[in-house]
């Protein structure tokens, strides 16, 4: 059975609710028709009636539950929780309720917030900042999060590199040039959802590069100093840095450029120094490498919630369906 598949057996156990905002998008409801007749999640879908119907043509969604908030009877109460959450910042009934009848993601979001919904799944058609935008405003971070941060699943077939060519990356979606106190918090989630989702330990390489010490330079200092603040902060986690790519996950050259350490040539989870090193590093793997790559996933929001890429198929939105209703299981 592949990663995906027990992915999808383990959403199968405990059955989740997943709304799926983008109406507009044909790829949406081939996913949902797909992850409903897997059975993998409960399904809603925001929208227009007539525009769900052209648009899931020869698709069997029967199964799914259709929302449209002009005529939702939870309105009211969205409204006015959506003000009690965003008063502050100038939120008014009035733009709350044309907020919620306009923005189906942020309504979607509010079927979270208001447990109506386990999770969410957004991003096909819409950039990452207008999918976690509203979810850190209506959302928040989870308890003792430090920092909201994004990571790709990513699974290289007929590899023997990390666990068994699983590998977690972060940050590759969401925090531009993360100081150390950042690396270091998305190092920690990111051992997290490694062992959440995978089920094995973590074992953390912060990536560079420079091999330990093998060039100077700030940026270098900046992963260093990041290692050191989660040997500190978090004793318990795996974690070595900073390592070259080569030195973090293969042996031969481990043995070579950072001997004794006891993550260097075994590491599973891969924590960018950078937006720019993340985004094109997991790009790299997915197309040259014909990698499965699921993402960007949310970590530390107080709610499975996720992106998607814009250059997503349809399987791709299936995988991350099913990933989302693992971690809202686990929330």
């Amino acid at each position: 059975m592949s990663f995906i598949e027990e992915i999808k057996a383990r959403a199968r156990q405990n059955l989740k609710t997943i709304v799926l905002p983008e109406s507009e998008d044909r790829r949406i409801y081939e996913a949902a028709a797909k992850t409903l007749a897997e059975g993998n999640a409960n399904i809603i879908i925001i929208g227009n009636a007539e525009v769900i119907k052209n648009k899931s043509t020869g698709l069997d969604i029967s199964k799914a539950t259709q929302v449209d908030p002009l005529y939702f009877d939870k309105m009211d109460a969205y409204v006015d929780k959506l003000v009690e959450i965003r008063g502050a910042k100038g939120m008014t009934p009035e733009l709350a309720r044309e907020t919620l009848l306009n923005d189906y993601t942020t309504f979607g979001i509010m079927m979270v917030k208001m447990g109506d919904a386990d999770g969410l799944v957004s991003g096909a058609c819409h950039s990452s900042a207008d999918t976690l935008r509203p979810c850190l405003q209506i959302l928040k971070t989870a308890p003792g999060t430090k920092l909201v941060s994004a990571f790709f699943l990513v699974i290289v077939p007929d590899c023997d590199l990390g666990e068994k060519g699983t590998f977690v990356f972060g940050d590759c979606g969401l925090n531009q040039n993360p100081s150390a106190e950042e690396l270091a918090a998305i190092a920690r989630s990111s051992a997290k959802s490694f062992e959440l989702l995978v089920g094995k330990e973590a074992k953390i390489a912060m990536l560079s590069h420079s091999t330990k010490g093998s060039a100077k330079h700030s940026d270098i200092d900046k992963v260093t100093r990041a290692v050191e603040i989660t040997h500190e902060q978090y004793p318990y986690l795996k974690i070595d840095g900073e390592l070259q790519l080569d030195a973090a996950i293969v042996p031969e050259v481990a043995a070579f450029k950072a001997p004794g350490s006891d993550v260097a040539g075994k590491a599973n989870v891969l924590v960018f120094p950078d937006l720019d090193a993340g985004n094109i590093g997991y790009k790299l793997v997915e197309r040259l490498g014909k990698a499965e790559a699921y993402g960007p996933l949310t970590q530390g929001i107080a709610a499975a919630v996720n992106d998607l890429s814009r250059g997503c198929n349809s399987d791709d939105i299936v995988g991350v369906i099913a990933i989302t209703a693992v971690q809202a299981a686990a929330y």
